[in-house]
């Protein structure tokens, strides 16, 4: 969890911790209906109020004036640490809806992926494999079809210029085996065929070449004003200066290890051969 987003919550609870005021812990919770654990955690900074836990403590401890207030600090928090949980429970769809608005209002958009091929570039197929295995970690909507449909619609501003799209990916992401080998070897096929468009660049950093950092998680930056990276449990929409800065310098130090052209299609052609 981010260092900014802790502080936020501690902040918050603080803030909690201020309405309660002439109100035992116990009394609270009981009024609430709630597990006193529940109350130490919320003011703490241990657990993440939802907007209704705001709601209903304001109200109990006699400020209902104050929900709007300590709403308004959680939606802050949110737009920067977007859970999977809360994302997600309209289903997949609307988080590739909400995505695409980004790519649209973006010139050139950079990306590193370390362990699977990166959604603008997948086939139909892959994508649905990709969003079942996350929608069982996360047991969520089961919206496939839908979201699938949403990713690849999205892919037809490939085609349009105007946008470069500047991605790396380490070699592990041309082997990853998260769907059968037959939707693999038509997703090699695709990204063969990628290479060579005008409007992408696709770098591959190959098995052992040298690296400056450690490949970790994937990112995506959005020119200068946004980088939305991913995690396991949420998706952080950064758009603060130092982190932007940051995020910037992790992409240019892992391109420098990429090759291209040629020298990519050899990477991908040798991953489908593996397949053969």
């Amino acid at each position: 969890m981010s260092t900014d987003f802790q502080q936020a919550r501690v902040s918050l609870g603080a803030r909690l911790r201020e309405l309660r005021a002439g109100i035992t812990g116990r009394d609270l919770a009981a009024r609430l209906g709630w597990p006193q654990s529940k109350v130490s955690k919320l003011e703490t900074g241990r657990q993440t109020a939802t907007a209704a836990d705001l709601t209903a403590w304001a109200e109990a401890t006699g400020h209902p004036e104050a929900a709007e207030e300590l709403t308004a600090r959680l939606q802050g928090m949110e737009s920067h640490v977007r859970s999977w949980r809360r994302q997600l429970r309209a289903g997949h769809r609307p988080v590739q809806d909400a995505l695409t608005v980004e790519y649209e209002r973006s010139t050139v958009l950079r990306a590193w992926e370390g362990s699977m091929v990166v959604g603008m570039l997948q086939t139909p197929d892959y994508a649905r494999h990709i969003f079942t295995r996350y929608a069982e970690l996360h047991g969520t909507k089961r919206d496939i079809d839908d979201a699938v449909r949403a990713r690849v619609r999205r892919q037809d501003l490939l085609y349009q210029p105007g946008r470069t799209f500047h991605i790396v990916m380490w070699e592990a992401a041309l082997h990853a085996g998260v769907c059968p080998p037959n939707v693999l070897a038509a997703q090699l096929d695709r990204l063969g065929g990628v290479i060579g468009l005008d409007t992408v660049k696709l770098g591959i950093v190959p098995f052992g070449a040298p690296v400056n950092i450690p490949p970790a998680n994937g990112f995506w930056l959005y020119d200068e004003r946004l980088a939305i990276v991913e995690d396991w449990h949420a998706e952080l929409w950064l758009d603060d200066t130092d982190s932007l800065r940051v995020y910037r310098r992790v992409w240019d130090t892992l391109n420098q290890s990429a090759v291209y052209g040629s020298h990519a299609h050899r990477l991908i052609a040798r991953a489908r051969a593996h397949l053969d």
